[in-house]
């Protein structure tokens, strides 16, 4: 391999030859950036729940001609994580995407243990028990750990949030704790915050909080004031920071938070 200074761009932006595992990937940030991926060349290993949704990816990837193999596994499940690692046996991907998350809406007062449970089991334990497989499977290569985290984990906005706050937080505690752990040992490991994003769970909420919630609409108005760039984000705009992080572009970066927000954590 040519040294960084004189490697082209195409040759730092390229995934050709690598294959990555990006979860919740059938729709909102986690297929923008199975896309992107696609474009720079990566093979890609796509996890989801929602199966109708799975069985149309390889149709849609097709144009990228690379390899896609899909799985639906629960991911607040443990004996389904580790059955999808063992499926994918000694072919460990490149790049994992921790991007599966759920973010449902509800009184702190009225949150009871199984509510709390399934939030922390998706959104973090989840995340946890990805990146031991991965670090695992890849201890004699290294590799590449990009973790979704969110601004609620910087800075609570949103009222009715309050377990997804705290799971997201965990997310990039346990990033910085793996960075720090396994730099040496050629993993880079960096969390993206995303802002209030257009994607098909947040227009659900959108429609959910229109029906039901008074104050969580005037939460949305106060967020909307607060953005510098005043709008909303696109999945894309998160994907393009998610294949920074997954190419050679980002050579000299771990344990970094980045935040991609249209600039609400600086107002």
């Amino acid at each position: 391999m040519k040294k960084d200074k004189s490697r082209t761009l195409h040759e730092l932006i390229s995934l050709d030859g690598k294959v990555s595992l990006i979860t919740g990937a059938a729709s909102g940030i986690g297929k923008a950036i199975a896309q992107r991926y696609a474009e720079a060349g990566s093979d890609l290993i796509l996890v989801d729940i929602n199966k109708e949704k799975l069985d149309k990816l390889p149709e849609f990837f097709k144009k990228w001609s690379v390899k896609v193999t899909t799985y639906r596994v629960d991911l607040s499940i443990k004996e389904e994580i580790e059955l999808l690692w063992d499926k994918i046996g000694t072919d460990a991907p490149d790049v994992l995407v921790n991007n599966a998350g759920i973010y449902p809406f509800k009184k702190f007062e009225d949150v009871d243990e199984q509510f709390l449970d399934r939030i922390f089991s998706i959104n973090l334990k989840a995340v946890f028990w990805m990146c031991q497989r991965m670090i695992k499977a890849r201890a004699s290569k290294g590799g590449i750990i990009i973790n979704i985290s969110s601004i609620e984990a910087i800075l609570p906005f949103k009222g009715g949030l309050n377990c997804y706050g705290p799971s997201k937080w965990g997310v990039l505690s346990l990033t910085r704790s793996l960075a720090k752990d396994y730099s040496r040992k050629n993993f880079r490991v960096n969390a993206i915050l995303p802002g209030g994003i257009n994607t098909p769970g947040t227009r659900s909420a959108a429609k959910g909080i229109l029906k039901l919630q008074f104050g969580l609409i005037k939460d949305g108005v106060e967020f909307m004031s607060r953005l510098p760039m005043g709008r909303i984000g696109e999945p894309d705009e998160v994907a393009r920071i998610a294949i920074v992080l997954a190419t050679d572009l980002s050579s000299y970066v771990t344990g970094a938070a980045i935040p991609v927000d249209g600039g609400f954590l600086s107002a």
